[in-house]
């Protein structure tokens, strides 16, 4: 009797301990913010713009499409500052034109075409949407908050296969200024109506980490391309080089 009782112990324990070993982990959030705004960069991936320029103009693709960045972003401060507002579209193709002419290189309608075209159809970085789907399935509201034009965003959305993975797409175009201007931050607090403090803001940019820091963002600044932070009196509350980093910092 005393065997068969010690048999019968010995074969539960070892259901329970199987049961316990097989038994799926249910994944807890333990995230502590309400919502996760992006910029574009550090979701779409504007190295295949790099390649397509070295293509159409070999050997001179880096020149103009450093140059090219650079007037980019030079002309969306220059038009919030002087309030004399264009589109982030018309702002690209004025500085393809510009960084164009100050390198010599003749662009003809068609390159300008294709060059203006592929910041519409932009895919992901690799980490991204892995990353995306862990939490959207947390239930992490998510949105853009980008410098891009609305057709822009919606392209490189559509590109990438990610429409359905964001609540809000937020252009500053919709307030008609550019980042770092408090007004373009402004639209994540007024689409999420939450407290900036709950809005987790991801950058590409130093420049961008330290406006929505200044802000009142928290800030997570996904450095891509190793670079320091910008000498401009604010850090962001963590950085890391994938979305894979932004995940362990949401979740420390």
């Amino acid at each position: 009797m005393r065997q068969r009782r010690r048999r019968i112990l010995t074969t539960a324990l070892g259901l329970a301990t199987g049961l316990i070993l097989t038994k799926p982990a249910v994944a807890i959030s333990t995230i502590r913010f309400a919502a996760v705004a992006f910029d574009a960069f550090p979701v779409f991936d504007p190295q295949p713009v790099a390649t397509l320029a070295e293509t159409l103009f070999p050997g001179q693709g880096a020149n103009l499409t450093n140059a090219w960045r650079v007037r980019q972003f030079e002309y969306t401060w220059l038009r919030s500052l002087s309030n004399r507002y264009a589109d982030f579209m018309q702002v690209t193709d004025d500085a393809l034109i510009f960084a164009a002419r100050s390198n010599k290189l003749e662009l003809t309608t068609d390159k300008r075409s294709q060059l203006l075209n592929a910041y519409s159809a932009l895919k992901t970085w690799p980490d991204v949407i892995p990353v995306l789907r862990i939490l959207k399935d947390r239930g992490v509201n998510l949105a853009f908050l980008s410098n891009f034009s609305p057709k822009m965003l919606h392209g490189c959305m559509q590109a990438a296969g990610i429409s359905g993975l964001f609540d809000h797409v937020l252009s500053t175009d919709a307030a008609r200024t550019y980042k770092p201007d408090p007004r373009a931050y402004q639209l994540g607090v007024d689409a999420f109506k939450r407290r900036r403090e709950e809005i987790l803001f991801v950058a590409f940019a130093g420049w961008d980490a330290a406006g929505a820091k200044a802000f009142g963002y928290p800030t997570f600044w996904v450095n891509r391309l190793g670079l320091p932070p910008e000498e401009l009196g604010v850090l962001p509350d963590a950085t890391g080089r994938t979305l894979m980093d932004l995940l362990s910092f949401l979740d420390s």
